[in-house]
């Protein structure tokens, strides 16, 4: 079972969060929205309220296809709002079905390592992370861990209206940003000054008018 919330009408947003944080991080954003979409946010597997999945069923196609079964509950196309992990997610969903995504609202996200010494230092992370919390459930650290360079290869093919927020302190997603200015069809970007990579959280309102932003842009 995947624990969701919905609320509100309009053009479905589907909120998808980082590893390690779950889907109410969202909250501020979706209630500075007023209803405006028809919002979702959910908890990934293995996070929150979401039921845990057996070792070895964490990784990108298994987080994707629940990414798919969140759709289902809104509706297609729906818009992908995500943070960092969740951000990865909704570029190889967009990626993957098309079809099924009007845009996209990234938020302190990035497109996963071209690098494979980058890749490895990052999976090394995860696992460094998940070592030091022992109440997490066995095998969750593969959901952010990469494997490949799938998205970062693949960009250019994204072509919906895109919005990207990032706080300046969050150096390395400041970085990411600039590639999504070289790739994506970016409509319209912020640098929340002064905050870090849970900039969704301390500024719900940027992510907001990112939203607004996309689902503007959609006509």
């Amino acid at each position: 079972q995947l624990h969701h919330h919905v609320e509100g009408e309009g053009t479905p947003v589907v909120f998808t969060h980082g590893f390690l944080n779950t889907g109410d991080v969202w909250a501020g954003a979706v209630a500075a929205l007023g209803g405006q979409a028809h919002s979702l946010y959910w908890d990934l597997r293995g996070h929150g309220g979401s039921d845990a999945a057996p070792v070895g069923e964490y990784g990108r196609s298994y987080a994707l296809a629940d990414l798919g079964r969140m759709l289902d509950v809104v509706g297609r196309p729906a818009a992908l709002a995500g943070h960092s992990l969740g951000g990865y997610l909704s570029l190889a969903y967009a990626i993957l079905h098309p079809g099924e995504v009007a845009g996209l609202v990234m938020v302190a996200g990035g497109p996963g390592f071209r690098n494979p010494d980058s890749l490895a230092q990052w999976n090394v992370g995860i696992d460094a992370m998940t070592a030091t919390r022992p109440e997490l459930p066995d095998g969750v650290g593969e959901i952010s861990k990469h494997v490949d360079s799938m998205v970062m290869d693949r960009l250019g093919e994204i072509t919906v209206p895109v919005a990207v927020v990032v706080g300046e302190r969050d150096k390395q997603f400041v970085a990411s940003a600039a590639v999504f200015r070289k790739y994506l069809n970016v409509v319209h970007e912020v640098v929340v000054p002064d905050m870090g990579h849970m900039v969704h959280a301390k500024a719900p309102e940027a992510v907001a008018a990112s939203v607004r932003a996309v689902v503007a842009a959609l006509g």
